[in-house]
Order: C-alpha cells, then structure tokens, then sequence
C-alpha cells in the first residue's frame, strides 16, 4: 500500500461502505441488482504494508427492491439466511500493487462453502485517519451451492461490487 496507510487496526466505516451483486436473468434480458444493508468488518496493516482482515455481510439485508424475489434469495434454494445468516471474506493477503492497486486474495464463504477469491481492489483515497477501497469482481454462484435455475433463466456469473472505507483505530463514523 501506499506510505499514507499507517500500520495498525482499521475498523470499516459502515456508513461509508457498500456491498452490492448484479446477475443477469430471465434469460440475459434482465439484470437483477442488489445491495447489502449490513456489512461489517476490520483489518490489520503490518509494518511491511501488507494487510489481512475479515469482511462479514448479513446476507439477509440483501435487497433488492422487491419483496417476493428478496424472500426467495434468503430461502434455501439460494442464500439459505436461515443456516448460513452470514457472507465473509477472509483477507489473507492485501499487498500493494502496480499504481494505486490492491491485490488481494482470501477466502469467499457463502452457505457454508469456502472458496478462494482473489481480486484487484483500487486505493481511491488514503490518509493517516481513512482508507478506501473500491473493487468489481464476478463470482460463480455455482461454486457456492445456488444451483437454483428455474427453466435455466439464470446464466453466467454474478458481479461484486464495493466500495470499502476503513477508519484507523477502531472508531467507525
């Protein structure tokens, strides 16, 4: 990362943070989009500047404004909330990259299913008080046990998008 980002704990800003999917559906003619409502997290930066942490969203505050298909993603025939209530990333390792990249790599888990993920993530903004990511990553629902295809409407891969500010210390805005 870059001299700004200062070693320590970093609490993620959940006021400033967004987590949000989009899928394409109904055979490709519809794009479904929703976002997270709850998402937590943290992260620890080391003296050498590379990062680990934990990303946590509450998989039932996924909304995607409409009721009916919002119940039936935390149904068992995808998010199962009733189970497996939270979504997380396991941060692994965040090193700096070429520019104002990120590159990190974890482990994604979804109902349970553990899956390593790797992303670039860009470093939008840095002071000795605040940090943010932004990053853009597809996923294969599949790999997680959504297998739900109704008429095989549901093709391809879901895309991830956030926008992450962590705070030093500990203290949230």
């Amino acid at each position: 990362m870059t001299v700004a980002v200062e070693t320590g704990v970093w609490q993620l800003d959940t006021t400033a943070s967004t987590v949000s999917l989009r899928h394409r559906t109904m055979w490709g003619l519809v794009t479904v989009k929703g976002s997270f409502g709850a998402v937590g997290g943290q992260g620890e930066v080391g003296p050498d500047g590379t990062a680990t942490g934990t990303l946590t969203l509450d998989a039932a505050t996924l909304d995607t404004k409409n009721k009916k298909r919002d119940d039936h993603l935390r149904s068992a025939d995808f998010f199962d909330v009733e189970n497996h209530p939270e979504i997380t990333f396991a941060v692994r390792s965040a090193k700096a990259g070429a520019g104002d990249t990120v590159e990190i790599s974890g482990q994604l888990t979804v109902r349970g299913i553990s899956r390593p993920q790797t992303l670039t993530a860009r470093l939008t903004g840095a002071d000795a008080d605040a940090l943010t990511l932004d990053t853009e990553f597809t996923v294969d629902r599949a790999d997680f046990g959504l297998g739900w295809n109704q008429l095989g409407m549901i093709r391809g891969l879901t895309t991830v998008s956030a926008t992450l500010r962590f705070v030093r210390g500990g203290a949230t805005t």
